[in-house]
């Protein structure tokens, strides 16, 4: 026999054909904990998204959907404006199966247990198979509570955005199955500023009916049925509803001007656009425009959050997996000592994320309470900055800990590492999300209260986080310079956050570990610096996806 075929390959095998919802104990846990009495409902109504979400059927389409970005098309072969996107067979893979699932807008019509919060799980389990596609799935989600500032506009857009159907193409509204969302909130030059915007909504002789001129920068999926848009009408900045194909089938003007040429998120289409004459139709009042929109606000920053706990989640199974069968220095990787101190960090980091996100999706659940209102005011900008600003420092780290075969496009890090950043972008970067929480504190007495109910639910269980909440509130008291503490008290107010929901809801090791880093300071400021005495074995063993 040749000797080479003797040496052993020390190769992970493809992390495929397993479960992401039931390989998943974080989540498994929190949803336990979060939807109560429901709970196995939910997690039996999921188990068939997890088995895809593992299969090597969603791995390879997820893939294909990234080597294969979209294609703009102008005009069609006798040179008219058609102004369509064409996108790959895998990406109408990933969004039907997206969409089929729930994780779109059905949530808001669903008569399932927690439905907000079955669809918050499913997203983390599903969308790190292809991350792009959960951009418009975001949108017609947050699309659906903005729109009740319009009872009519409501009844008519509503059970569309709100189908599990997915029936791609610009057809008019009322002959498809199911509809998709978009958003086209800022301009070239303002971003998040979008009081300063520059689009024009020039009034009809129809009361209601607007005609927009003016140029938006982003605008992501151009091919949905319909957008919300912020513009300039005569008593100021106001949201206006705008469908891609008129009632009688014929195409709103609507000029696609390019797709962006991104660093991640490339199976999705991000567009410029020039709008001339395009018919819209105005959502809530005049001059009320970031009003009317918060609650689409609200929705993408959770969605934002989630998406995060999703690629978090997706890069520590890839390291614990590759770590749990590759062998080097006579061990296998995850059996040593420094390796196992990495992936246990990463594996608290990636649960204190998803169960944040997954508190926060079943407040929604819950939309008559106070409390939970309160909660969600505060917590989303605090959750948004946090956990999408720890995103790519994790996924850079597990990436790392598959050497040489992390770095390469088979394995599927680069694609997640590409991602890692958007989120943090999208929806408010990090310190506009970090003022916001400022503003909470500052306008809502409410807020802080909530917060400080959460927090203080386990109050006596763990001195570090104590001591953490109680600076926290020090802190709030002397806040002079104010915006130039922003960032750093909007962290601390999310990981005593994150820490009091896994000392209620995580396992006592995951709990123990968190706490003693992140709150007690014994934390070297990057993966792998957890201090001695933790149960990091059981932690890793509780992230790494079953052999």
């Amino acid at each position: 026999m040749d000797p080479l075929q003797r040496v052993p390959e020390n190769q992970a095998p493809p992390l495929v054909g397993r479960d992401t919802v039931a390989d998943d104990a974080a989540l498994q846990d929190a949803v336990r904990a979060l939807a109560g009495d429901g709970s196995d409902a939910v997690l039996a109504s999921l188990a068939p998204l997890g088995r895809l979400a593992g299969s090597a059927e969603a791995r390879e389409h997820g893939m294909r959907a990234n080597e294969n970005p979209p294609r703009l098309r102008t005009a069609d072969r006798y040179g008219r404006r058609v102004d369509e996107v064409d996108f790959h067979p895998s990406w109408h893979w990933v969004m039907d199966q997206g969409v089929s699932h729930g994780l779109a807008g059905a949530a808001w019509t669903s008569d399932e247990p927690s439905p907000h919060l079955r669809r918050a799980a499913g997203y983390v389990a599903w969308t790190h198979v292809e991350p792009g596609h959960a951009c418009p799935m975001t949108m017609t989600y947050a699309a659906v509570p903005a729109l009740r500032a319009d009872d009519a506009l409501a009844k008519q857009w509503s059970p569309g955005l709100t189908s599990r159907a997915y029936d791609p193409g610009l057809r008019a509204p009322d002959d498809k199955s199911g509809l998709l969302a978009g958003m086209g909130m800022t301009e070239k030059q303002g971003g998040s500023d979008v009081r300063a915007n520059l689009t024009v909504a020039e009034p009809t002789s129809t009361p209601g009916d607007y005609r927009l001129r003016g140029h938006k920068w982003f605008t992501s999926a151009p091919m949905n049925d319909v957008f919300l848009v912020l513009a300039q009408a005569p008593d100021g900045l106001t949201c206006l509803l705008v469908p891609r194909v008129l009632p009688d089938g014929t195409r709103n003007p609507f000029a696609v001007v390019r797709l962006k040429d991104k660093l991640g998120n490339r199976s999705n289409a991000s567009a410029e656009l020039e709008l001339d004459g395009t018919h819209a139709t105005r959502l809530g009042d005049e001059g009320r425009g970031v009003r009317t929109i918060i609650e689409m606000v609200a929705a993408t920053r959770l969605d934002c959050v989630l998406g995060s706990a999703s690629l978090m989640r997706r890069a520590v199974a890839e390291a614990g997996w590759h770590a749990s069968h590759r062998a080097a220095f006579g061990a296998t990787l995850a059996d040593q000592p420094a390796m196992r101190n990495v992936l246990a960090d990463l594996a608290v980091e990636s649960e204190a994320a998803t169960l944040l996100g997954l508190r926060l999706a079943a407040s929604v659940d819950a939309p008559l309470d106070e409390h939970e209102r309160a909660l969600r005011r505060i917590a989303l900008p605090l959750a948004k900055f946090w956990v999408c600003k720890r995103t790519s420092f994790l996924v850079a780290e597990a990436l790392e800990c598959l050497g040489g075969n992390g770095y390469v496009e088979e394995s599927g890090m680069p694609l997640l590492f590409r991602e890692s950043p958007l989120n943090s972008v999208w929806e408010g970067s990090g310190s506009v999300n970090a003022l916001d929480v400022l503003r909470a504190l500052q306008r809502e007495p409410a807020c802080l209260e909530a917060w400080i109910s959460e927090v203080g639910a386990v109050r006596g269980l763990d001195r570090r986080l104590d001591t953490a909440v109680d600076e926290v509130l020090a802190g709030l008291g002397e806040l002079d310079d104010a915006e130039a503490r922003a960032r750093s008290v909007a962290a601390r107010m999310a990981v005593c956050l994150q820490g009091a929901l896994l000392l209620r809801h995580s396992s006592p090791a995951v709990a123990d570990a968190f706490c003693a880093s992140r709150l007690g300071g014994d934390w070297g400021g990057v993966f792998g610096t957890l201090p001695p005495g933790l149960d990091l074995r059981a932690v890793v063993d509780r992230a790494t996806p079953a052999a």
